[in-house]
C-alpha cells in the first residue's frame, strides 16, 4: 500500500509480478482495512519525514502521520506482529550518547511530535488485540533511489559533488549523525518479523558518529572533488546538534549487524549517479 507521493513503481519493477500492490493513501479508512484483509503482519514505513517542512506545514503531518498511523493500527486487530518505522529524533537534544533506548524524548519539530503519538497508537492497539508491537527507531537512512522530495544529506552531497557544486551544510557542521545504509535497515525489519519474541522499541543505526564537515570531505574525496570546499547557510529550525544510536539492545534481540560501512554506501550512491 503506497500512495506513491515520494516513490515510485520503478523502483520494485523487478518484483511487481510477486506482490499485489494497491495504490492508496492510509488516511482512507476503508482503503487500508481492504488492504489489510487476511494479512499476517504489518509493516509500516508510510510517513512525511521533512523536519524543515513539518514545522512549515503542522497540520499536514498531523494528518498523515498521527490519523494515518492510528487508521493502520486500528485495522490491525488480526495481525500477528506490527512493525513501525520511527525516528531518532523522538530524542530531540540528548542528554548522553550513544543514545539508548530509554533516553528521555524530548521532541524538537512536529515531525518528531508525531512519531511519538504514532509509537503510542501502535502499542495501544498491541495491548487491546494482542499483536507483537515493534518500533525501530531509525537513525539517518541513506541509499540508492533515494527519492528526491525527502533526499537525506548523503544523496544532497553526492549530487552537488557529482557536478561539481559545493555541498551546502546548515550551520557550524560539527553537528554529528548516524547513518545507516537502507540495506541494513530492510534486514533490521525483516529481522524484527522473523523474531517471534522480539517487542517494544529498538534503535537502529551504524552505532557510528560522523560530523557533517568530515561527511563532506569524505564524499568530495571519494568523488574525486577534493579542490571544492563545502558552503555554509544558516541552522535549520528543528535540527539537533549530536547523535548516535546505540545499538546494543537490537544486536542481542533481533540478531541486528549492519554491515554496510559508510565510505562503501557512498561510493555506491556515486556508482549508480555514472550509470
Amino acid at each position: 500500500l503506497d500512495n506513491l507521493s515520494n516513490g515510485s513503481l520503478e523502483n520494485i519493477r523487478d518484483v511487481l509480478g510477486s506482490i499485489e500492490f494497491i495504490k492508496g493513501d492510509i488516511r482512507d479508512k476503508n482503503v487500508v482495512e481492504g488492504a489489510l484483509k487476511g494479512v499476517d503482519a504489518v509493516v509500516h514505513l508510510a510517513a512525511l519525514i521533512d523536519v524543515a517542512e513539518s514545522v512549515e506545514k503542522p497540520e499536514l503531518y498531523l494528518d498523515v502521520n498521527v490519523n494515518g498511523t492510528f487508521n493502520v493500527a486500528r485495522a490491525s486487530r488480526k495481525v500477528s506482529a506490527f512493525i513501525f518505522a520511527s525516528t531518532c529524533a523522538v530524542y530531540g537534544e540528548p542528554v548522553r550518547i550513544p543514545i539508548g533506548e530509554d533516553h528521555p524524548l524530548s521532541p524538537k519539530s512536529p515531525y518528531a511530535a508525531t512519531k511519538i503519538a504514532g509509537e503510542a497508537f501502535v502499542q495501544a492497539y498491541g495491548n487491546l488485540y494482542g499483536y507483537r508491537p515493534v518500533i525501530l527507531r531509525l537513525f539517518n537512512v541513506y541509499g540508492p533511489r533515494q527519492s528526491k522530495a525527502y533526499a537525506g544529506v548523503i544523496t544532497e552531497f553526492v549530487k552537488r559533488a557529482t557536478i561539481g557544486e559545493p555541498p551546502i551544510i546548515f550551520g557550524d557542521g560539527e553537528q554529528t549523525r548516524d547513518f545507516v545504509h537502507v540495506r541494513d535497515v530492510a534486514k533490521a525489519i525483516i529481522k524484527a518479523l522473523e523474531t517471534n519474541n522480539a517487542s517494544g522499541i529498538y534503535n537502529i543505526g551504524s552505532g557510528v558518529a560522523i560530523t557533517i564537515n568530515d561527511l563532506a570531505h569524505l564524499i568530495l574525496k571519494l568523488a574525486g572533488k577534493e579542490n571544492i570546499e563545502p558552503r555554509h547557510g544558516p541552522p535549520r529550525p528543528g535540527d539537533i546538534k549530536h547523535s548516535q544510536a546505540n545499538i546494543n539492545r537490537a544486536k542481542m534481540e533481533l540478531g541486528y549487524n549492519p554491515s554496510v560501512s559508510l565510505e562503501e554506501g557512498i561510493k555506491e550512491i556515486l556508482n549508480l549517479g555514472k550509470k
